[in-house]
């Protein structure tokens, strides 16, 4: 009688254990492993020193290694493919513009990703803008300056863009200004740079980190910001809307998640990404490319995304633009 009473508890005992690890209840705590952070562009692009910045700050709150993995092409959508494809446990996290992520949704014909339904954010970064800018050399002090003289070279101007901001911002005002500027694509603001220089480029769309960066050296000249106020970061340069060619683009930088991640993980990257940025380190890190710190819940991430998946598709529009 005893051997089967100690046979039934010691049955039972294995059976408990065995329904308390597969709850996860004595599962490892999280991250067990080494965290990536998956950049949509190549190294030493605007966007990878953003990914790179925080990786580095995120890392000592973690415990584990934090890795950058590149992923450029399709306009950030292969970096995105790639998280939303990954394993929902916190260890794949995508850095990037959620207003990128957006304007995707609407630029790419069949896309094979859903932002609303398969992207979560775990938490946001910062708010920013892209800059219409001229080589510093150039003759065009102004918008208007500009505007005049490529009117007069008709479809012989040239603009450069690297992301989507950059791409409807471009469209924007050369469809409102009646321009026939043509459109050259670039994988890095770096290659368009070079391009402004040997004279091949009239005027280009820069992201942030590019614009406020080569601005500084005096490499290039700002002659407005695609918002529709003047940044508290960079008060002298005009907004698009106050210069007459109405657009709001802010952009803003997120830590982004499969849909299906944990709220106990998502919780812990948002604290993550919380902590660094409210230290002055961050703020001036961000300031100097054109970006504010924005501190939100994950909820509050996931509503300006939806938003912005509405409100993109009316610029996508407006810009003329169609599926690629």
């Amino acid at each position: 009688m005893q051997r089967s009473i100690n046979r039934f508890f010691g049955t039972s005992l294995i059976l408990a254990v065995c329904a308390l690890l597969s709850s996860g209840a004595l599962a490892q705590s999280y991250p067990s492993r080494e965290i990536t952070f998956v950049c949509a562009f190549p190294a030493g692009s605007g966007a990878d020193v953003v990914v790179r910045y925080f990786a580095e700050k995120v890392r000592p709150l973690t415990g584990k290694t934090v890795i950058v993995q590149n992923r450029p092409g399709a306009g950030g959508n292969m970096a995105a493919e790639f998280m939303v494809r990954s394993k929902p446990d916190g260890h794949t996290i995508y850095v990037h513009a959620g207003n990128t992520v957006a304007s995707n949704h609407h630029l790419i014909k069949n896309n094979p990703i859903d932002p609303v339904k398969q992207i979560r954010i775990a938490a946001t970064i910062n708010r920013q803008g892209f800059f219409l800018t001229v080589i510093s050399g150039s003759p065009y002090k102004d918008l208007k300056s500009l505007t005049a003289a490529m009117k007069a070279k008709g479809d012989r101007a040239t603009y450069a863009t690297t992301a989507n901001s950059g791409v409807i911002m471009g469209a924007l005002y050369k469809h409102q200004a009646g321009l026939q500027s043509v459109e050259v694509k670039y994988k890095t603001g770096t290659e368009a740079l070079k391009e402004m220089e040997s004279g091949a480029i009239d005027y280009a769309l820069h992201d942030p980190q590019v614009a406020l960066q080569e601005a500084r050296k005096g490499t290039i000249r700002l002659l407005a910001a695609a918002t529709s106020g003047r940044l508290a970061s960079v008060p002298d340069v005009p907004s698009m809307n106050e210069l007459g060619y109405p657009m709001d683009l802010q952009g803003w930088f997120a830590a982004m998640v499969p849909m299906e991640t944990p709220e106990d993980i998502v919780t812990t990257i948002n604290g993550w990404f919380n902590t660094v940025l409210k230290t002055e380190d961050a703020k001036d890190f961000l300031n100097k490319f054109g970006g504010e710190p924005w501190i939100s819940t994950p909820a509050e991430g996931q509503a300006r995304l939806e938003k912005d998946v509405k409100d993109w598709g009316p610029y996508v529009a407006a810009a003329g633009l169609v599926s690629q």
